[in-house]
């Protein structure tokens, strides 16, 4: 298949989405140009000196989309493909992303054009510093929170926290979300995405009236997301039919052993050769006859020319825009139902939120109690975006963005602009 028939610009898809719920809520023309568009955006440039001494520059990106509702929040990716228009569409989506869950956030991303998986630990790190250094003037806990996402982890946001710390001259915890416990991190954070998942699958199998307990699952991203959410749903006694990373894809139609292969994840860093697996191909794994379908890795999984093959009843978006509008248009014709990332993959921000409260108040909270907490939270915003999908009979990705975009339309109603 010619790759230029699946490429899609991330910005535009976010674009469009915007333009469809604007539409469907009647937004007016002056509060779509205040909340459409990003306020700030950075692009810097990153040398930093590897392995063999040598310079190598590479390129940076902070995108604060908007802090109508609240500082800016939103992950740094490494990797080989980040382009300022991706970081631009990620920063978009999480501005919709935190209204709809309803925390005080609005949207940023970050990213660098690397591959991390070529580099030491030392080139990481001296690349995380001197990327922090010149992002310093948009970032702060009042101001601007970063956090990990694709390729980069709670080492990465330990790094910030400490450059932007030693800059200030005291310690600053509250500048990233996601870091290691014993630096304020909050407990649940590692787990946070892919339970969130979870819950929104929860929710949509008890709309669905279909039962958890022997659903049928494939999962494409076996990251962080993926992999949380396939081993809670294992728990839950669903059977994962399926798995892939960017290694290759193992299949069981008997159901993988999740906790093994997680294991075997961690010690080889891939799932390929999984024991009691046999492989079959990415475009395989998303046609698979199953229940529920979860695409956890990259944007524009499915597109025109796949998204027909999918024969999965729920989708739920693990992933940010791992769905075309196009092939929107397409599922929403087979009847399928797509749980959006807005607020699938929500419970990321939802405890980062979390973490963020806990580091300005110096008071940590019990896993126990943010776990119910984010169940409370993610089921309380799926409940909000299915009402208007069922009300206004409209897609949930387009109830969603309508419920996001509405809010924050209204908090910049409120306040104005200025001067």
């Amino acid at each position: 298949m010619p790759t230029a028939v699946i490429q899609n610009n991330a910005y535009d898809v976010a674009m469009e989405n915007f333009d469809t719920a604007a539409n469907a809520i009647g937004l007016d023309k002056n509060t779509r140009e205040m909340i459409k568009y990003p306020e700030r955006m950075l692009l810097v440039s990153v040398p930093v000196r590897m392995d063999d001494g040598c310079i190598h520059h590479f390129e940076g990106f902070r995108v604060q989309h908007s802090s109508v509702r609240g500082p800016a929040k939103g992950g740094i990716r490494y990797h080989p493909q980040v382009t300022l228009d991706e970081v631009k569409a990620l920063a978009t989506w999480m501005t919709w992303k935190c209204a709809v869950v309803n925390i005080p956030f609005g949207g940023a991303k970050g990213g660098i054009t690397c591959n991390p998986k070529m580099m030491s630990p030392g080139e990481l790190e001296r690349m995380t510093r001197r990327y922090t250094s010149a992002i310093l003037p948009l970032i702060g806990p009042e101001q601007d929170i970063p956090a990990p996402d694709v390729y980069t982890n709670s080492q990465t946001m330990a790094w910030i926290m400490d450059t932007y710390s030693m800059t200030k001259g005291y310690m600053i915890p509250g500048v990233v979300t996601g870091k290691p416990i014993s630096l304020g991190g909050s407990l649940g954070r590692n787990e946070a995405t892919g339970r969130g998942v979870f819950f929104t699958i929860e929710c949509a199998c008890e709309h669905l009236h279909m039962s958890l307990k022997g659903a049928t699952v494939a999962v494409q991203g076996f990251g962080n997301a993926g992999s949380i959410a396939a081993q809670l749903l294992y728990e839950a006694g669903a059977k994962i039919l399926a798995v892939s990373d960017s290694t290759g894809c193992v299949y069981n139609r008997d159901g993988l052993n999740i906790p093994e292969l997680i294991a075997m994840k961690s010690l080889c860093g891939h799932v390929e050769g999984f024991p009691e697996s046999e492989p079959i191909l990415p475009h395989e794994l998303l046609a698979m006859h199953c229940d529920i379908l979860i695409p956890a890795a990259l944007e524009n999984a499915l597109h025109a020319e796949n998204a027909g093959t999918v024969r999965a009843k729920i989708i739920a978006e693990a992933a940010n825009g791992p769905i075309t509008p196009a092939a929107d248009r397409i599922l929403e014709s087979k009847g399928v139902f797509v749980i959006p990332d807005i607020l699938c993959n929500a419970g990321g921000v939802t405890v980062s939120y979390f973490e963020w409260v806990q580091d300005e108040q110096h008071l940590f909270w019990e896993a126990a109690d943010i776990y119910k907490r984010l169940d409370r939270v993610m089921k309380t915003a799926f409940r909000d975006v299915l009402k208007i999908h069922l009300e206004k009979n409209v897609p949930m990705r387009i109830a969603a963005n309508m419920l996001g975009i509405g809010r924050v339309a209204e908090a910049v109603q409120i306040r104005g602009i200025y001067p």
